[in-house]
């Protein structure tokens, strides 16, 4: 199951979220192993945990929100951050939601480093980051709308959850798995996304409290503050009918 949209529309055009997809995605393609030089710039651009620790390739700690190791991993990231992002930006401001980007995926880097340091396997994408905006988002709209895809072998299923029930699963997972994976092993960077979302909650805070913190929650009942989304309901029924 994965979340495949919101129902909480933004009141403007969301440009830097545009323009962190444009640059993921150039990233993505200039990386690839067949371009000319593209495996050697990934290797260069990852991030090192030891090589920080170190002292060296500290540029890794930003140019890693941008790469990606594989098709899957830059669609499933590109996704979250269409669905979350718009809205964070529209709250923060544009400046204001970029340095937001930025800084989450800073701490998510930091938390990775600080739980494996001595690791030399490469860390990339911008799941940290990303994370950071599904911290603030749920800080600031804990019962918006969230459509999930179920896959049933045949046919999916789209349900409707509260952003709380579709986030917090999410940052449970993380937590869980950065708990039960053995340290040194490559894979999937879950203190960065434990980090990275503990992170945008705690950077949205100032928002959220000039909004008028939990006062804010009481008038819109944890719901955008504008009219949602409705959208039809969606199924695609077995083979063969």
């Amino acid at each position: 199951m994965f979340p495949i949209r919101d129902h909480n529309p933004s009141q403007q055009r969301p440009w830097v979220t545009y323009g962190l997809i444009a640059v993921n995605a150039a990233m993505f393609l200039l990386t690839l192993p067949a371009v000319a030089g593209g495996e050697w710039l990934w290797t260069r651009l990852a991030l090192y945990p030891l090589a920080v620790i170190q002292g060296e390739l500290l540029w890794g700690l930003v140019t890693h929100m941008f790469l990606h190791g594989g098709i899957m991993h830059f669609a499933g990231n590109m996704l979250f951050l269409w669905i979350f992002g718009d809205n964070l930006e529209e709250q923060l401001g544009r400046l204001g939601f970029l340095a937001f980007y930025l800084a989450a995926g800073l701490v998510a880097a930091a938390a990775q480093i600080a739980a494996e340091p001595f690791s030399a396997i490469p860390m990339v994408g911008a799941s940290g980051a990303i994370a950071g905006v599904m911290g603030g988002y749920l800080l600031l709209f804990p019962r918006a709308k969230v459509d999930i895809v179920a896959i049933f072998i045949v046919f999916f299923k789209v349900f409707t959850l509260p952003a709380w029930a579709v986030l917090g699963v999410w940052l449970a997972i993380q937590v869980f798995g950065g708990t039960t994976t053995p340290g040194g092993e490559g894979g999937v960077a879950y203190w960065a996304h434990a980090g990275g979302f503990l992170a945008g909650a705690a950077l949205a805070l100032p928002r959220f409290l000039r909004l008028g913190g939990t006062g804010f929650w009481a008038r819109t009942h944890g719901h955008p503050p504008h009219p949602e989304v409705v959208y039809a309901p969606s199924r695609i029924p077995p083979v063969g009918r």
